[in-house]
């Protein structure tokens, strides 16, 4: 784990009404404030290699700090970082249990984690987080809700970007997995068999109507004990997130993604958040950090209202 370097931005004023991301985010230390949120990084590509995408999401926790850092607060609220985990080589495993472990100690905290990623790889540190902590209760169903174009259930036998949502089903009955926005044409038809094996639910990035999505939302919630959100940034149009390694040429609308994020948020289920898939290297004008940055924003300030 590595500390990363202080938030920074401009300052207008230290009273309530003037105050940005920047000016209250301070390093974690166990037992502060629970209920808080806590950010994480998982500077890591790896698995983004080993599934032949393109390069450079490991510099993403950073940018998106960066892009965060400025915006400003509607309401006071307090903000900690607990660091980076970078992972090296090629020790995508051994990251992913260090983040599973962070996220387990945070939830025991009583923090609410938010992840930020890194490639699509963080999602099974995430599950393992949630599943080793205290939080989750023997017996109690977690739901995993992914706003994603791909479905990430290879076959390969080697951990990537593309396979947690599979490893995770293959090992814990009582997770439901549920996507919105899959692209059918960047799915092949074993992945949708794939997933209607597991009992995978799906709206197509065609079908994400919001009040179809919204009833979508409702309907995998019920029964739900615990809610897992995971954002892919290739879920949105390339237009608003050019920067992933796979951008989408139909993609779902920010509007809806955010609608998504706040149904959830409501639901007061929501235990965990990570968002994965930023490359910065290949980023427009920072297009696409600003808009995960805008996303992580409402998702935050809402639930800790």
């Amino acid at each position: 784990m590595t500390s990363d370097p202080a938030w920074t931005g401009r300052v207008d004023g230290t009273a309530p009404e003037y105050l940005r991301w920047h000016q209250v985010v301070t390093p974690y230390e166990p037992g502060e404030d629970p209920g808080a949120c806590v950010f994480v990084g998982f500077a890591c590509e790896e698995g983004v290699r080993r599934n032949k995408g393109r390069l450079g999401a490991a510099q993403g926790p950073d940018a998106l700090r960066r892009a965060l850092s400025p915006m400003a607060l509607a309401t006071h609220l307090r903000a900690f970082d607990a660091g980076t985990i970078a992972v090296t080589d090629d020790r995508l495993e051994d990251g992913q249990r260090r983040l599973g472990q962070t996220v387990s100690a945070l939830l025991d905290d009583g923090a609410f984690p938010v992840v930020l990623g890194g490639g699509h790889e963080l999602a099974y540190g995430t599950y393992l987080g949630l599943a080793g902590s205290a939080r989750r209760a023997p017996g109690s169903i977690v739901g995993i809700l992914n706003l994603d174009a791909h479905f990430d259930l290879r076959p390969d036998p080697t951990p990537t970007s593309g396979t947690p949502f599979r490893q995770i089903l293959e090992t814990d009955e009582d997770v439901r997995y549920a996507v919105i926005g899959i692209s059918q044409p960047s799915n092949t038809r074993n992945l949708f068999d794939t997933a209607h094996r597991f009992g995978v639910r799906y709206l197509l990035d065609d079908d994400c109507e919001p009040t179809r999505v919204a009833t979508f939302v409702d309907d995998f919630l019920d029964g739900i004990d615990l809610l897992y959100l995971t954002i892919d940034l290739d879920v949105l149009p390339a237009a608003v997130a050019p920067g992933v390694s796979a951008p989408a040429a139909y993609g779902v609308a920010l509007s809806t993604i955010q609608s998504v994020g706040d149904r959830v948020t409501a639901s007061g289920t929501l235990a965990v958040v990570d968002i994965a898939e930023l490359n910065p290297r290949l980023d427009i004008d920072n297009r696409t950090a600003r808009t995960a940055a805008r996303i992580v924003h409402r998702i935050v300030t809402r639930h800790v209202e």
